[in-house]
C-alpha cells in the first residue's frame, strides 16, 4: 500500500493556523495540524506562570476582534465553553496622577467626559459604532472593494490619516488621548499614516462590542477550536517541529501559521528566487517587554476609574503618547514608556485565588531588547496605584528576546505579525492580489503576516484556507 496523502497540512496552531484547518476541514477534506510545542495556541495560551492558581495569559487577553470576527462568531464558540466576560468599562485612559477618562460601552456616558470635544468625538464615532459589523466585514481581510461605499469612503479617508491628523479637529487633550491610546496598538510613532485605522476600529469596537476577556483565561478560544476542528474531522499533532520539508508529511497542500522568515527556511527550495527575495523585505515592528503579576488584592489605583476597566493605558496625552512611541521607533527606550495594563480579574475572578488578581503590563521596546524593565514598570505604575508592590506576590517577566524564544513568530518580540505600516496594512507579506499565495501553487502562508495582520480573529487563517480550496478544488 502507498503513503496516505493528506489534503492538507497546517504548521502551527495559533488561532489562524487552527482557523484555516477548521476552514478546510468543514469543506470535506483531510486535515493535519503540526504544533511545535506540547500545548496549541500560539498567543492564545495561558499558563500558571507565577504560583499555582494564578492563570495569566501567555500573550493576548482582550479579545474585541476574537468575539467580532465573523468567521470566529460562525463557529458558535460559546457553545464549546467560550464565556466572555466584561468589566463596567472596556477602558480607561490615565494622563497624569489626577486625571483620567474611560472609553465607556455607551457613547453618550464616553463623550460627557470630553467636555468641547464631545460633540465631535460623537459625530466621529457614531457610523463606525452603529454599523460596525459591516465594518469588520469591509476591512478586516484583504483589500476588496467595499460593498457599502458610503461607509467605506467615510472610514477609508479616516483611517488612512496618522493619529496626529485624526486628532487635529479636536480643540481639547482628552478625546485625542483616549483615541491615541488604541493607536499606539499599532505600535510606530503616531505620525505614522494608517495609525488612525487602529484608533477607529479598536474604539468602535469598545462601544459596539466590548473589550472582552474570556473566562477561565484566553487557552478556553483554543480549546474550543480543537474541538471544532477534531468534530469536523481533523487532527492536531503536538511536539512535532518542522525545520525543514523533510519534516512534512505527504500532502496535496500546505499552509504554514509562521512569519516569511521561517516559511523561506523551511520551504525555501520548494519557492521561486524571486519569492524569497519581495518577502525578503517584510519588516517586522518593535518588541515588547511583558510582567505578569500574582496580586495579594486589587490594584490600588488613586483614581477610581481605573478600577472599572480590565485595560488600562498609562500613556499621558496625544503628543506625550507620540513620543514614546517615535523613541522606540529610533530604537531607543523612553523614560515613560506607553504601557498597556490589564487586570483580567475584574471582569473573570476565576483566574486568581478569592481575594487575589492577576495583572500583566507590557511596553514597546527595540526589536531584540535584552534589557529587564521591571523596575522601570513598577515605578511607572506606582505613580497611579501608588503601593502596587506591597501587593506583589509574584512576578514573571520576558524581554522582547525571550518573546521571539517562546515563539518564534513574535520576530524580535513583535507580537503583531509584522510592522502596520501603511503599505503592509493590506499588502503583506508582499504587493499581491492573493497574498496568502506563494510561488508554489501548493503552498499558502495564513499568519498574521497576511491581512488583516494581527489579532485574534482567525481571519488570516480563513481567507488563506479559502486560497487553498480554490487550489484543491483544480488540483
Amino acid at each position: 500500500m502507498g503513503v496516505q496523502v493528506i489534503d492538507a497540512v497546517v504548521v502551527g496552531s495559533g488561532p489562524n493556523g487552527l482557523s484555516a484547518a477548521i476552514a478546510l476541514a468543514r469543506a470535506g477534506h483531510s486535515v493535519v495540524v503540526l504544533e511545535a510545542e506540547d500545548t496549541a495556541g500560539g498567543g492564545v495560551r495561558s499558563a500558571e506562570l507565577t504560583l499555582p492558581g494564578f492563570v495569566h495569559d501567555v500573550c493576548s487577553t482582550i479579545h474585541p476582534l476574537a468575539a467580532s470576527s465573523p468567521f470566529l462568531r460562525s463557529l458558535e464558540l460559546q457553545k464549546r465553553g467560550v464565556s466572555w466576560r466584561e468589566s463596567e468599562a472596556p477602558l480607561a485612559h490615565v494622563l497624569d496622577e489626577e486625571n483620567a477618562i474611560t472609553l465607556e460601552r455607551s457613547l453618550k456616558d464616553t463623550s460627557s467626559q470630553l467636555g468641547v470635544d464631545a460633540a465631535c468625538y460623537e459625530d466621529l464615532m457614531t457610523p463606525f459604532v452603529e454599523h460596525f459589523d459591516d465594518l469588520v466585514e469591509m476591512f478586516l481581510g484583504p483589500l476588496r472593494f467595499p460593498k457599502d461605499i458610503e461607509l467605506g469612503l467615510a472610514f477609508g479617508r479616516r483611517a488612512l490619516l496618522s493619529m496626529n491628523g485624526l486628532a487635529r479637529p479636536f480643540q481639547g487633550e482628552l478625546a485625542p488621548a483616549l483615541l491615541a491610546g488604541s493607536a499606539a496598538h499599532a505600535m510606530l510613532p503616531l505620525s505614522t499614516m494608517g495609525t488612525a485605522a487602529f484608533a477607529l476600529i479598536l474604539s468602535a469596537a469598545g462601544h459596539a462590542i466590548g473589550w472582552p476577556v474570556a473566562e477561565g483565561g484566553s487557552v478556553s478560544i483554543t480549546n474550543a477550536l480543537i474541538d471544532v476542528l477534531r468534530e469536523a474531522g481533523g487532527e492536531i499533532r503536538l511536539g512535532h517541529r518542522v525545520r525543514s520539508i523533510r519534516d512534512l508529511p505527504p500532502a496535496r497542500t500546505y499552509l504554514f501559521d509562521l512569519m516569511p522568515r521561517q516559511l523561506v527556511e523551511i520551504c525555501g527550495e520548494w519557492l521561486s528566487p524571486f519569492y524569497r527575495r519581495r518577502v525578503a523585505h517584510f519588516r517586522h515592528g518593535p518588541g515588547v517587554f511583558k510582567i505578569d503579576w500574582a496580586l495579594s488584592e486589587a490594584v490600588p489605583w488613586t483614581n477610581e476609574r481605573c478600577r472599572r476597566a480590565t485595560t488600562v493605558h498609562l500613556s499621558g496625552n496625544c503628543p506625550q503618547l507620540h513620543a514614546a512611541e517615535q523613541a522606540v521607533s529610533e530604537g531607543k527606550l523612553p523614560r515613560e514608556p506607553f504601557l498597556l495594563f490589564t487586570q483580567p480579574c475584574i471582569a473573570d475572578p476565576s483566574r486568581a485565588p478569592a481575594g487575589q488578581q492577576t495583572g500583566w503590563a507590557y511596553c514597546h521596546v527595540p526589536p531584540g531588547s535584552t534589557e529587564p524593565l521591571t523596575e522601570l514598570i513598577e515605578s511607572y505604575v506606582e505613580r497611579f496605584a501608588p503601593g502596587l508592590r506591597d501587593i506583589i506576590l509574584a512576578r514573571h517577566t520576558r524581554t522582547a528576546r525571550e518573546m521571539e524564544q517562546y515563539n518564534p513568530n513574535y520576530v524580535g518580540g513583535d507580537i503583531n505579525g509584522g510592522a502596520a505600516t501603511l503599505d503592509q496594512l493590506f499588502f503583506r507579506p508582499i504587493a499581491s492580489l492573493n497574498p496568502y499565495a506563494t510561488s508554489n501553487p501548493r503552498v499558502f502562508l495564513c499568519s498574521s503576516a497576511t491581512p488583516p495582520g494581527g489579532g485574534v480573529h482567525g481571519l488570516c487563517g480563513y481567507f488563506a484556507a479559502q486560497a487553498a480550496l480554490r487550489r484543491l478544488k483544480s488540483s
